[in-house]
């Protein structure tokens, strides 16, 4: 006999069981629903991509975190490129847009798939997750991405998330923070190598200045501190690893968390700050005119400061981003970061085509935002689709029972035909245990009468939980009533209603 192989899961991945895999499809058609409604069409892409195609289309830590697969033909052309399990769908839309020149623009896309991370897992925070994006592409107007904004509101609102917010800033607005700290081009950092089994070096490389974002990304989680110090001279985390540092001085880091520092509620107050703040830095007024368009627009639109607002902070990791970014997290549940973000992404296209194809966008983390609703307990989580549970008491009745099942379904009914050999209370569990509403029995009196018998379980627990005595119980059977068999469909239908 074979030895058995012990069934395990690799960390940061998961199993949905039905449970959580019917309210994953809830927020995935309720997500559908509101990015059909603003226009956008669906678009597929394959999980694996060339290797060149993911690298370099995102910052460091990501392209660190692509997961490289095997190709299968290399054996056949040993000069084959690598492959990797796409990170994002972004990489993936751009890859498109510059290989199908017949696509509209506007080309407007949604997209539900896969993608995968090493990173390390947290709270809600897994190395393989559901995406659900929309872009539009082939727009350099502001107006898109305050399209965007709208549409994230839209959706969290429809997905009935509770309290939530949606936060948003300017990657050209934190270009003139790079000018306004001195900030310069190219920075040099040291970072650690192993040289050997037990030995480590430390070498000195060339990392650009939008690293300084990515680092202000962390912000929320690792809090000013460890910013700070991985903003100069780096830091060892609680797991032991080392944070290299970007070698900034502590009085450009001051004037970095000065621009950090402006803050309000009111959009319109930290507008006021920004202008005053970058009065004398050159192109300032330009890109600070452009966010307060949007900021206005929103406002004529009715996404007032309780929803979004205005928050210089938000930098988004990925460096691909060039003009407005956003993110949306959910205010009862902090603890899962952002649910929902995104950006503008002007030149990704132009690494595919040379030519540069203007485009916004975002997406929103569906494994994060399942976690976050069970969390909350917001969500319906229910095990089954099935609204009637039609039991099995009478083995010489089963193609009766077949025929009701069918005849309920083929009226748009869901319905579980019980396949079991258990007998009836224990069938009546099972439906009760699988929260399924309705349970049709029907045995040798039922049939001779011409009748069904419909228990609705909702209210027969509603009613029982007064009813002292189980004789009591018997004599009421509450929650359930005896219907004709022809009447079968509308009579379930008027218990679900």
């Amino acid at each position: 006999m074979n030895e058995t192989v012990k069934p395990r899961l690799f960390r940061g991945l998961r199993d949905l069981l039905p449970q959580q895999m019917a309210a994953r499809q809830w927020i995935i058609d309720t997500i559908r629903g509101v990015y059909e409604l603003y226009g956008f069409a669906p678009l597929g892409t394959p999980a694996v991509e060339f290797l060149d195609v993911l690298s370099g289309s995102a910052g460091s830590d990501v392209q660190s975190s692509i997961f490289t697969v095997g190709n299968p033909d290399r054996d056949k052309d040993p000069g084959d490129e690598a492959l990797g399990l796409r990170f994002d769908l972004t990489v993936p839309l751009a890859r498109v847009v510059a290989q199908y020149s017949e696509l509209p623009r506007p080309f407007r896309r949604y997209q539900v798939s896969q993608v995968w991370r090493a990173d390390k897992p947290g709270p809600g925070r897994f190395r393989e997750f559901t995406q659900f994006d929309i872009d539009s592409v082939g727009v350099d107007s502001w107006l898109a991405d305050v399209e965007i904004i709208a549409a994230m509101c839209d959706t969290l609102s429809a997905l009935k998330v509770g309290a939530y917010q949606v936060r948003f800033s300017s990657r050209k607005v934190l270009n003139l923070v790079l000018k306004f700290a001195q900030v310069p081009e190219e920075l040099r950092v040291k970072v650690r190598v192993q040289t050997g089994p037990d030995s480590f070096d430390y070498k000195s490389v060339t990392r650009p200045a939008t690293d300084v974002f990515r680092v202000l990304d962390k912000l929320d989680k690792a809090g000013l501190e460890k910013v700070r110090r991985e903003l100069t001279r780096g830091y060892t985390d609680e797991s032991g690893d080392e944070i290299p540092g970007l070698g900034l001085a502590a009085e450009q880091v001051d004037r970095i968390e000065k621009f950090l520092s402006i803050a309000s509620p009111k959009r319109a107050e930290v507008l006021q700050q920004l202008y005053s703040t970058f009065s004398g830095v050159h192109g300032a007024r330009e890109e600070i005119d452009a966010v307060a368009g949007m900021s206005e627009q929103l406002t004529e639109l009715g996404y007032d400061d309780d929803r979004v607002v205005l928050d210089l902070s938000i930098a988004r990791g990925l460096a691909y981003y060039t003009g407005p970014v956003f993110e949306a997290r959910l205010l009862d549940a902090p603890q899962f970061g952002s649910v929902f973000g995104g950006g503008r992404y002007d030149e990704l296209v132009t690494r595919f085509s040379g030519e540069r194809i203007p485009a916004t966008g975002a997406s929103i983390g569906v494994d994060r935002l399942l976690a976050a609703l069970l969390d909350l307990e917001r969500i319906d989580s229910r095990k089954t689709p099935a609204k009637v549970l039609v039991c099995s008491i009478d083995s010489e009745l089963g193609r009766e029972y077949a025929a009701m099942a069918f005849e309920l379904r083929r009226a748009g009914i869901p319905c579980e035909l019980y396949l079991g050999s258990k007998g009836i209370g224990k069938q009546v569990k099972h439906g009760d245990a699988l929260g399924i509403p309705i349970v049709l029995m029907y045995g040798s009196d039922e049939r001779a009468k011409g009748t069904v018998t419909l228990k609705d379980m909702a209210a027969g627990r509603k009613v029982s939980d007064k009813l002292g005595k189980r004789e009591e119980w018997i004599r009421q059977r509450p929650g359930q009533v005896e219907v004709p068999r022809d009447q079968l469909v509308q009579a379930v239908r008027r218990m679900l209603e």
